[in-house]
């Protein structure tokens, strides 16, 4: 079974600064994107499609051996309430994966407005509960309280058991899926941008295509479409990234958030 799954984070009202959602800092403002460009994404997707936008559970969908996109939305910034009004203004509804240590704060959803976007048709679900970006370097217990912690809140918030959830900071392994299974997650999105799923446990597992504040709409589309080279782009750019995280552990981390900050005072003071 196959899905186009896309991984967008924050979307930003007009005239909104990077930190008016989710997670503060240069590596977190990478993946916000403004509602000119995301409602510019959603036209490009509708002119894309054929079928509209499809939602996990509906796992019909998967099995019929079309390609059904899904629109996720990582963190739980409160980018998530206008991200979610744009996409009911076509009827479509998106995946909302939340780290549920930051309900309540400041740029983050509120219980409220999680339990409002379920009510609307949303599917909520796990982005873990603190948020680690090395969870696979982490001990088996700490990734089992993640998981059974984040799972624990949502589903009180919402009523309902929590089946869907994505991993933070993109360090997947076996190990994690089969903690998330455990915690009665049956669809975990990844990031590694691959249309193929695979099964741990009982759990779908499913990759997902990357969009950062520069990514063109049509390049969101041609993704959506089944366009190769797209694809093979960021497939090619994970793999890259995959080794150095690997290899360079925290090191990795420390480097790039150094590095992206200077970028990003240089763009603001140019």
């Amino acid at each position: 079974m196959r899905a186009v799954s896309i991984m967008y984070h924050d979307v930003l009202g007009e005239g909104e600064p990077f930190d008016a959602s989710g997670f503060p800092g240069a590596d977190a403002d990478l993946y916000k994107v403004t509602r000119e460009d995301f409602e510019a994404h959603l036209c490009a997707l509708a002119g894309a499609l054929a079928d509209g936008v499809t939602d996990v559970l509906h796992i019909e969908d998967l099995q019929r051996g079309a390609e059904p996109v899904l629109l996720t939305f990582d963190d739980g910034g409160r980018g998530a309430l206008l991200a979610a009004d744009l996409l009911e203004e076509r009827g479509w509804r998106g995946h909302f994966l939340v780290a549920t240590d930051f309900i309540g704060h400041s740029t983050f959803l509120k219980r409220g407005e999680i339990r409002w976007l379920h009510e609307r048709g949303h599917v909520i679900g796990s982005h873990s509960a603190s948020h680690p970006l090395r969870m696979a370097s982490l001990p088996m217990l700490k990734v089992r309280e993640e998981w059974k912690r984040s799972v624990g809140e949502l589903s009180s918030i919402i009523g309902e058991r929590v089946r869907v959830a994505s991993i933070p900071g993109g360090q997947y392994s076996r190990r994690v899926a089969e903690e998330a299974a455990g915690a009665g997650i049956e669809y975990l999105f990844t990031s590694e941008p691959v249309t193929r799923t695979w099964s741990v446990n009982g759990c779908m597992v499913l990759g997902r295509y990357t969009v950062q504040r520069r990514t063109a709409a049509q390049t969101v589309a041609r993704i959506a479409q089944g366009e190769q080279l797209p694809r093979l782009s960021q497939y090619a750019l994970w793999n890259l990234k995959k080794g150095l995280k690997r290899f360079g552990g925290d090191a990795y981390l420390r480097i790039r958030q150094k590095i992206l900050g200077r970028r990003v005072r240089s763009v603001r003071s140019g």
